[in-house]
């Protein structure tokens, strides 16, 4: 398990796991979380018991679709349905958010105060679509108040994208033309820690860790869909203490 490098450990609990444990095998060894990879259910039904042994209570999960929508968890929100949408917020204590990935970013916020939390699943199409910023909407806290921690996704040196993804970043702010590098045959490559901090900056969040890890090339630690197509997924949680 990877813990945020911040001082909040007393009033938010915060993690990413790794491959590293669990029971899968093959292409999904050892540690995956994803149902829908085509893992044997039974893994992942033991992984997710093991999961659970660090965890206050049962999370809440979605079904990540590349959008912006944010879920708001409340007292009413059911437990087990897995509804689509791709980031979660919650003022409840001790109920975890989860959010899977295997390259993506995931985003995890929370206020000084622990009195509000989120999960963002922080892939290039939500961060094109605003997805920080129609979750920050949701904190009551200033975002200077707020702490975010950038768990492990793709290295700013492995993210290779078209011209058409540059644009879109650039559309929305000039400036994320320094998150891209020209490769020799039009294609760039593509910082998304880079992005999402400058966005977070925009927004005005100035406490932000994490971002020095690269699930592409830390083969032995995370699973990478883009290093091997077929693969498991890692979650990432926080909950109120």
């Amino acid at each position: 398990m990877l813990l945020p490098d911040w001082s909040m450990q007393h009033r938010v609990g915060a993690l990413s796991t790794t491959r590293v444990g669990g029971c899968s095998s093959g292409a999904f060894a050892n540690f995956n979380l994803g149902y829908h990879v085509n893992d044997e259910p039974r893994n992942v039904d033991a992984n997710h018991k093991q999961l659970l042994e660090y965890l206050p209570n049962p999370a809440h999960w979605l079904t990540q679709v590349h959008g912006a929508d944010v879920l708001v968890i409340d007292k009413n929100t059911p437990a087990k349905v897995w509804p689509k949408a791709d980031a979660l917020y919650t003022r409840l204590s001790q109920q975890p958010l989860a959010i899977m990935t295997a390259d993506c970013l995931p985003i995890l916020i929370c206020d000084q105060q622990g009195r509000e939390v989120a999960a963002i699943h922080g892939g290039w199409k939500p961060l094109a679509k605003g997805i920080i910023d129609n979750t920050l909407v949701l904190f009551q806290s200033n975002p200077k108040q707020l702490c975010v921690w950038l768990g492990p996704a793709i290295g700013p040196h492995k993210f290779e994208v078209g011209s058409d993804v540059k644009a879109q970043f650039c559309a929305l702010n000039p400036a994320h033309a320094d998150d891209f590098f020209a490769q020799k045959d039009g294609k760039f490559i593509a910082d998304i820690y880079a992005i999402a901090k400058r966005q977070l900056a925009q927004l005005g969040v100035t406490k932000i860790f994490g971002g020095q890890y690269c699930t592409v090339t830390q083969k032995e630690l995370f699973f990478s869909y883009r290093r091997d197509g077929k693969t498991g997924r890692m979650a990432s949680l926080i909950w109120r203490n």
